[in-house]
């Protein structure tokens, strides 16, 4: 049986390859179906569909929403998407609006501070992506302004750190009702990374399930010792199927891999199969 990976990043948000580049890598790895989940981009689906159209590969489009719960920052994944699906189109302009008036202040707040970064300059830099903190990062690393690429984040965009501009989120269950909306599988992205509790995670599910939340993401790159086992045990408490990918960023995330995560991930194809199962019921 081979594998396959829904859980994957683009040139187009804050991975390195393009929609083409990590398709032939994905076939190179032998993976049967890849799903493309840039964060709050859907810019280069086209162009993967179309050019996997051809190829020994099921391109399924995808989207990651950056949502808050409580005031903690929460990924909804979103499978299957119908991406021109006006309130889901209006939603992503709207978030690419505010994000560059974040990044904007951001670059006049560093620039104050003796760092000088254009804006312009930079989206030109990386043109085509949506410009994400791991983009400033890279340039400022480029510039000389930092040594390494995570010394940005611990000293000068991370959460806490004197340069880092906010934006306002939509909650959690409102990027599910968006993927809902889009004729989408909505899925609780890496549930571990919170460092909630479970009592904590039980509580959000409590939250997004009557808005449509279909799967949580329990086969992930991280989880170590009992993780997926007790993901799975918590989805199938919930009622909710399983989904699972490795996260991959390409060059962003040097160790880790495309389908293999760390090197031990794997996710067989009926977890697909079954996401499809349900989808078709839902939608069709």
């Amino acid at each position: 049986m081979r594998a396959i990976d829904l859980h994957t990043h683009t040139l187009y948000s804050d991975g390195s390859m393009t929609p083409k580049e990590l398709i032939d890598y994905a076939i190179s790895k032998n993976l049967s179906t890849l799903a493309i989940t840039d964060h709050d981009s859907i810019d280069g689906l086209e162009e993967a569909i179309e050019y996997a159209k051809d190829k020994d590969i099921e391109l399924v489009p995808g989207v990651e929403l950056a949502t808050a719960f409580e005031g903690q920052d929460i990924h909804i994944v979103g499978l299957n998407i119908d991406y021109n699906a006006p309130d889901f189109a209006k939603y992503l302009q709207d978030f690419v609006d505010q994000r560059e008036k974040r990044n904007r202040k951001m670059c006049q707040l560093l620039t104050e501070a003796g760092m000088p970064i254009d804006f312009d300059e930079m989206s030109a830099r990386y043109e085509g992506s949506v410009i994400t903190r791991a983009h400033f990062a890279r340039y400022m690393l480029e510039l000389g302004y930092t040594t390494y690429l995570k010394e940005a984040f611990e000293r000068y965009v991370g959460d806490r750190c004197p340069y880092f501009v906010p934006r306002s989120k939509i909650s959690a269950a409102e990027g599910v009702e968006l993927i809902v909306k889009a004729k989408g599988i909505p899925v609780l992205a890496h549930p571990l990374l919170y460092h909630m509790s479970w009592d904590r995670i039980q509580k959000l599910t409590d939250t997004l399930l009557p808005a449509g939340l279909m799967a949580v993401e329990a086969i992930y790159t991280t989880n170590v010792g009992n993780d997926e086992r007790k993901t799975r045990e918590f989805a199938k408490k919930n009622g909710l199927l399983i989904s699972g990918g490795s996260d991959y960023h390409g060059e962003a995330k040097p160790k880790t891999d495309l389908g293999t995560g760390f090197g031990s991930l794997y996710v067989p194809e009926e977890v697909w199969d079954n996401l499809k199962a349900a989808w078709e019921e839902r939608y069709k």
